[in-house]
């Protein structure tokens, strides 16, 4: 018993001796403090926290587990963090710990910060812990740390204007940009707080206005007779919508002066169509305030960009307006006016808003393939490509105008015409030769109008191994030509597109958009789109166009002119631009300015003017001999209003409905079907009433008198004619239409035919025109069962702009052959021909009846009806007679009845029914349905015989049926001379 409590008694010591030697283990501080090398904090000012990102904590290897909860140590304080220190100059923060436990601490501001003294702080901190026992021994410091604090600003100041106040002088009857500026400054830090967003003028319904920057000018002109000077209130704002402390006193002078400018000319000037020049300025003359000038140099300018393609030009299609200016022979159009006959740019986007100037729009994803056989341009041939484009800055991609390529399998480009960063380019691959030598292939040049966006005419003269650029009639030259090889030879066919180039993928990538139309064979595709607006291309082959061509065709039909006084002709100079919407007028002597402003005029040559607006400019400079007080003119500004002009009407008239027999129709010469047209165009004018009006009293005050309307015949021309026939096709097999073609020629004119038709083109007098359609012929080579045919004519002027009504035409065709006379033809049908067979062929539509009855005797039904009618004439002869007999038995009892006046006497009162009245009824009804089966079984069998016949019958047989239906009436009146009263 005494051993074993011996024994617990030396455990419990070791027990004791072991925390004991724990204890002063752990009270040994091995470990520095850590913190992280890098914070940045957010302080406000006026506020004393730093939010800190991370936050301020500091960890020591030394501390106590925080898990071992059933064994607590307070013993010691090694582990803990005591503190923080901040090093640098003048730090106005401090750092405090939160928890020792933790090493929590914070940073706070010492005193107040202000942003606008210092915008950020920085400086080092460093963590220490506790050290070793009471007295803190062996304490330990954690590295140092980078602080950055940023002073977030407050929006504590105002704006406040740099000047007490603002004055200014302005010259009366100007408008300012700028008259002067006011500006505010802010003292806070932030950019935000700092910065001025907002002037204001406080003084209400004064004619000024401030921008955000401090700009003051005036809203309209000032005049110093209705105020000589303004007063205004001006405040600021900054950013922070804070308002300025002291609003500021902006004064302004208005001055009185004298006004340089041109003065008495009217800014609306209206231009009638069709009355030739117009003086613009007839009582124009320069107000220069008796300062004394040296020269004067003054730029009038007419605005017609937005008119057409650039200005007022003829609208026709663009091969007629080539014929116009002598390039008569070889002119291919590309891009005409969809048509029967031109379909293949039916589907192309256009611009119609010109009057009529056909423009057509390529958006990059469309283009049209040209029909084969329209252009057969050789290489070896001299040629003309002649364009107006319009087109804009586009992708660093090519953009094809005009391509012809293979069809299929190598892609080869013969020859294109396309654009590359604003560089028209010209590609011809020569066909190959003997000789296996480089040649010129391409041809470059740079042009500013080609991505200007503002139409241009472009005609290039290929003359290899030469080719000339005509921009607006300006000749350029190639700033670069490249050289390649000749094509191989090759049997493969071309494509000619426009708006992009054709090609064959089979066996590529397919990197391309498909073409709309179906296309047979191969994998086809379009690539190298063109944006923008192309109009009149054309390929003029054998030929090269002459200047006097190349200037035709781009001069405008509108534009300025003068005529120079003798008197002032050597005193001022004057240029004219290449299209006359500009002049330069440059002279020293004032007077001799005045006049030649006086005599400016413009003219519009076309005899239908697009009507619209025309802005005018005049920019004056002059010079003086003091330059410093030589006196501004300012720009003055008017506009041309051109009116609508009086609208064409379009009549054709002549004869519409004629027959012809069948041997004409079978003839060389055909059938006229136009033989006595007329072409009459006129123009509806109001004008005021009669003078005679005017003597009536109270007319001038009566309001619903109107102005009287006329109508006046003009003479113009024509640009197309189109003949269509109504109803079915033409076979060409059997039946056409022909117009002599040396009258085509002699005036300059082109037929283009198909199954559908005719269409004459080209521009000509309504005479001319006249002249040529009356020579148009129909023939049919088989009219055996052919009744009628009809045509559609239409006229047509500057490319549609005015067109005639629709002309028709119907042409019967006569089937005669041994006739037989008789004395009344309504009573015996005509002998027909012996029976002809034919093959069955599609003619519907064509009114024709079957040819095996038009072919066969009359049938047994056609005798029955002539009887029938023949029965009918006699009876109603017989019928006539017997209404006449009971009249005058009517007429004798009446005189009789007379006697006996008072009495009522009923033996007077005979009605009378005519016994053939319910016969005749019958047999009416009865001889209407058997015309009716007449008309459907031969009416078309003889038209003419029928016609005769029904006419005969009524002239005949309407004299008896009015006597005969008065006599009935008569006879079923109420007779009362027969009462006695």
């Amino acid at each position: 018993m005494r051993f074993r409590g011996n024994t617990q008694f030396a455990s419990a010591v070791g027990l004791v001796l072991g925390l004991l030697c724990a204890v002063e283990a752990a009270k040994v501080n091995k470990h520095k403090p850590w913190i992280e090398t890098t914070y940045h904090g957010i302080v406000t000012e006026n506020d004393d926290k730093v939010l800190l990102d991370p936050p301020l904590i500091a960890l020591d290897k030394d501390a106590p587990l925080r898990y071992a909860e059933s064994f607590e140590v307070t013993l010691t304080k090694e582990g803990e963090i005591c503190g923080f220190r901040i090093h640098g100059q003048n730090v106005p923060f401090e750092a405090v710990v939160l928890d020792k436990s933790t090493g929590e601490g914070v940073i706070r501001a010492k005193d107040k910060l202000d942003c606008e003294l210092q915008k950020e702080h920085t400086f080092t901190i460093q963590a220490y812990d506790c050290g070793e026992g009471p007295d803190g021994a062996n304490m330990k410091k954690s590295h140092k740390a980078t602080v950055h604090i940023q002073v977030n600003d407050i929006n504590e100041y105002s704006p406040v204007f740099k000047e007490k106040s603002y004055k200014a002088t302005v010259i009366e009857g100007k408008k300012y940009d700028s008259i002067l500026k006011v500006e505010a400054v802010d003292a806070d830090c932030s950019f935000q707080f700092s910065q001025i967003c907002n002037y204001e003028i406080v003084t209400p319904d004064v004619p000024f206005t401030i921008d955000k920057d401090g700009f003051i000018k005036n809203t309209e002109k000032l005049s110093y007779g209705k105020e000589h000077m303004y007063k205004l209130t001006v405040t600021a704002y900054d950013c922070g919508k804070n308002r300025a402390s002291e609003d500021v006193l902006v004064k302004i002078s208005v001055k009185p002066t004298c006004k340089p400018s041109w003065q008495g000319f009217n800014k609306r000037i209206e231009y009638e169509p069709g009355t030739g020049s117009l003086a613009l300025f007839p009582s124009m003359h320069l107000e220069t305030c008796d300062e004394p000038i040296t020269s004067i140099r003054a730029n009038i300018e007419l605005e017609t960009n937005h008119i057409g393609k650039g200005c007022d030009r003829d609208t026709y299609s663009e091969k007629s307006l080539h014929k116009l200016c002598g390039a008569s022979s070889g002119t291919v159009e590309l891009l005409p006016a969809p048509s029967s006959s031109a379909n293949w740019t039916v589907g192309l986007p256009t611009d119609n808003g010109h009057d009529s100037d056909q423009v057509f729009e390529f958006n990059g994803t469309q283009a049209i393939k040209v029909p084969d056989g329209m252009v057969s341009t050789s290489l070896k041939e001299p040629f003309t490509i002649s364009v107006w484009m319009r087109h804009g800055p586009g992708a660093h991609e090519k953009e094809t105008i005009l391509c012809n390529s293979d069809k299929t399998e190598m892609n080869r480009h013969h020859y294109s015409l396309y654009v590359h960063n604003c560089r028209l380019i010209l590609l011809l691959r020569q066909d190959p030769s003997e000789a296996e030598n480089y040649k010129p292939a391409e041809f470059h040049w740079k042009l500013d109008q080609a991505c200007d966006k503002e139409w241009h005419h472009y005609v290039l003269n290929v003359e290899l191994p030469t080719v000339s650029l005509f921009v607006d009639g300006t000749t350029f030259e190639p700033f670069l030509v490249t050289e390649d090889y000749p094509l191989h030879s090759s049997k493969i066919e071309t494509q000619l597109t426009i708006g992009a180039c054709w090609q064959d993928n089979s066996g590529h990538d397919n990197d391309t958009e498909s073409v709309s139309e179906p296309t047979s064979g191969g994998n086809a595709r379009m690539a190298q789109f063109f944006r923008g607006n192309l109009a009149g291309l054309m390929i003029r082959s054998g030929k090269l166009e002459n200047k006097k061509v190349i200037d035709c065709l781009y001069t405008c039909k509108e534009g300025l002119d003068v005529q120079l006084p003798e008197e002032v002709a050597s005193a001022v100079k004057v240029e004219f631009n290449p299209n006359q919407s500009s002049l330069t007028v440059e002279g020293d002597d004032i007077d001799a300015f005045d006049k030649v402003m006086q005599h400016l005029s413009y003219l519009n040559s076309r005899q239908f003017p697009t009507p619209g607006i025309r802005h005018l400019r005049i920019s004056t400079t002059v010079k003086c001999f003091n330059e410093e007080s030589c006196v501004t003119v300012p720009d003055a500004e008017g506009y041309v209003m051109v009116l609508q002009p009086e609208e064409p009407k379009i009549s054709l008239s002549g004869i519409d409905h004629f027959a012809r027999s069948a041997a004409e129709f079978e003839s060389q010469e055909g059938v006229t079907l136009f033989p006595e047209l007329r072409i009459v165009s006129t123009i509806t004018r109001e004008v005021e009433a009669d003078t005679e009006s005017e003597a009536t009293e109270g007319a001038d005050d009566d309001p619903t008198v109107q102005e009287a309307v006329v109508s006046e015949e003009i003479m113009h021309n024509l640009d197309t004619c189109e003949v269509t026939v109504v109803g079915d096709e033409l076979d060409g097999e059997h039946e056409g239409l022909e117009v002599d073609m040396s009258q085509l020629q002699q005036h300059s004119l082109e037929m283009s035919s198909s199954n559908l038709g005719l269409v004459i083109t080209g521009v000509n007098t309504m005479a001319n025109y006249e002249q040529v359609l009356h020579l148009i012929r129909y023939k049919n080579w088989h009219t055996e069962a052919l009744f009628d045919r009809k045509f559609k004519l239409v006229c047509s002027e500057l490319n549609g702009r005015y067109i005639s009504n629709d002309f028709k035409v119907e042409v019967n065709v006569i089937h005669t052959a041994n006739p037989v006379e008789h004395a009344n033809n309504a009573m015996v049908q005509p002998n027909f021909i012996n029976p002809v067979h034919h093959a069955s062929v599609d003619l519907s539509g064509h009114n024709l009846v079957n040819a095996h009855q038009a072919s066969v005797v009359p049938s047994a039904a056609t005798i029955v009806i002539v009887v029938c009618v023949s029965f009918l004439v006699f009876m109603i002869i017989l019928g006539v007679f017997r209404i006449r007999a009971a009249h005058q038995s009517t007429m004798s009892d009446q005189e009789n009845g007379k006697e006996n006046e008072m009495d009522w006497d009923d033996s007077a009162l005979t009605i009378t029914v005519n016994p053939m009245e319910t016969y005749e009824d019958q047999h009416s009804s009865e001889e209407e349905e058997e015309e009716e089966e007449e008309s459907e079984d031969g009416e078309e069998e003889d038209d003419i015989t029928s016609a005769e016949s029904e006419s005969s019958e009524d002239e005949e047989g309407a004299e008896p049926e009015d006597k005969q239906g008065a006599s009935r009436q008569q006879q079923l009146e109420w007779d009362d001379s027969t009462l006695t009263y």
